[in-house]
C-alpha cells in the first residue's frame, strides 16, 4: 500500500480499489504473522503493525500473531544481573532463565500487544503457548548430543483455543512457549517454528515472517538482489550453492515446511518496512520473498 499522505483523493481511491480484489481473496482467510526483530523495538514500527493487524481483522481477514521476545528477555536478564548465553545461535535456556521466559513472553510482551489492539480499535485475546495444549514440546537435542537447556522442539499443536478466538471475533496473539511431554513443565520454543506449525494447525493461507532484511538475497550486501518469488523445489540448490546461509536458513525450513504441509504462501519480508503486512497482502506490488 503507497504512502497515502500526500495523494489527491481520486489517487487515495485508487489505492483502495487496488485492495479490493485482495480484501475479496483473503475474506475469511487465516493470515499467521510472526511478529519479532526490529518491528518490535521500534515504536512507530510497533504502531504501524498493530494498525495493520486490526485493518486486516476489520475487513474480514482471520488475523494470527506469534511472537517472540529475545530483546525483552535480554534485557530483563541484564537487570537481574546474569548473562545471556547462545549455543549455535540459541538462547540457552537453563530453568532461572525459563522463568524469565515465561513471565516475559506470556506477561509482559503478549499482554502489551494485546493492549495496543485494543488502543487500535482492535480485540486482541493473549495466549501462552502452553494454554488449552497449544504447543507441546519435547526437550530440543540435536543429533551430536548439542542441548539447549530448557529449550523445546514442537511435537503436536492443538490449534482448537486459537480457532475459538477467531471464531470469536478475537485477534489471537500467541506467544512462543510450549508445554512440556517431558521432564519440564514449559519450554522456550523458536518463534518461527512455532508460527509455521500453527499455520499449518489452522490451514492457514499465509505464513509471514517479520524480519530485519529486506527478504532473500542473491547477495546480502546488496537489496536489489532481492529474490521475490522462490519454489520450494529450487531451495535446495540455494542452499547448496549458499546463497541460503546462516540465519536465513532455518526460516526458509519453517516456510518450507508450511507450504509442504498446506499453506498457501509463506513469506519472508522486512518488519522495519512500514505497514510491510498489508503492502504484502493488499497490493499488487508485494514485498519480500514469497515461497510457493
Amino acid at each position: 500500500m503507497r504512502d497515502t499522505t500526500m495523494l489527491h483523493p481520486e489517487d487515495r481511491a485508487a489505492v483502495l480499489v487496488e485492495a479490493l480484489p485482495y480484501i475479496q481473496d483473503y475474506y475469511g482467510q487465516t493470515v499467521v504473522v510472526k511478529y519479532g526483530g526490529n518491528a518490535m523495538i521500534n515504536e512507530e514500527l510497533k504502531e504501524a503493525v498493530i494498525r495493520d493487524m486490526v485493518l486486516l481483522s476489520l475487513v474480514g481477514v482471520r488475523v494470527v500473531v506469534v511472537h517472540g521476545g529475545g530483546p525483552e528477555i535480554s534485557g530483563m536478564l541484564k537487570k537481574i544481573g546474569k548473562e545471556s548465553r547462545f549455543v549455535n545461535g540459541l538462547r540457552y535456556t537453563d530453568q532461572e532463565t525459563m522463568d524469565i521466559v515465561q513471565m516475559v513472553l506470556c506477561g509482559k510482551v503478549n499482554k502489551d500487544l494485546v493492549t495496543l489492539l485494543a488502543r487500535a480499535g482492535g480485540k486482541g485475546m493473549g495466549l501462552a503457548g502452553m494454554d488449552g495444549g497449544l504447543f507441546l514440546a519435547k526437550k530440543l537435542v540435536e543429533a551430536d548430543g548439542t542441548e539447549y537447556g530448557c529449550v523445546g522442539d514442537i511435537t503436536e499443536v492443538n490449534p482448537a483455543p486459537v480457532t475459538d478466538l477467531l471464531d470469536a471475533g478475537y485477534i489471537p496473539v500467541v506467544s512462543s512457549v510450549a508445554g512440556g511431554l517431558d521432564g519440564e513443565a514449559a519450554y522456550n520454543v523458536n518463534a518461527d517454528t512455532a508460527a509455521a506449525k500453527l499455520a499449518i494447525a489452522l490451514k492457514a493461507k499465509k505464513l509471514i515472517l517479520l524480519t530485519d532484511v529486506r527478504g532473500l538475497l542473491r547477495d546480502p550486501k546488496d537489496d536489489a538482489t532481492l529474490i521475490r518469488s522462490l519454489k520450494v523445489s529450487e531451495v535446495p540448490a540455494l542452499v547448496k550453492s549458499g546463497v541460503i546461509s546462516g540465519g536465513m536458513i532455518p526460516k526458509v525450513e519453517c516456510c518450507v515446511e508450511a507450504v509442504r504441509n498446506g499453506v498457501e504462501r509463506a513469506n519472508i519480508q522486512d518488519g522495519r518496512v512500514k505497514h510491510s503486512v498489508l503492502m504484502e497482502l493488499l497490493s499488487d506490488d508485494g514485498v519480500g520473498t514469497m515461497i510457493h
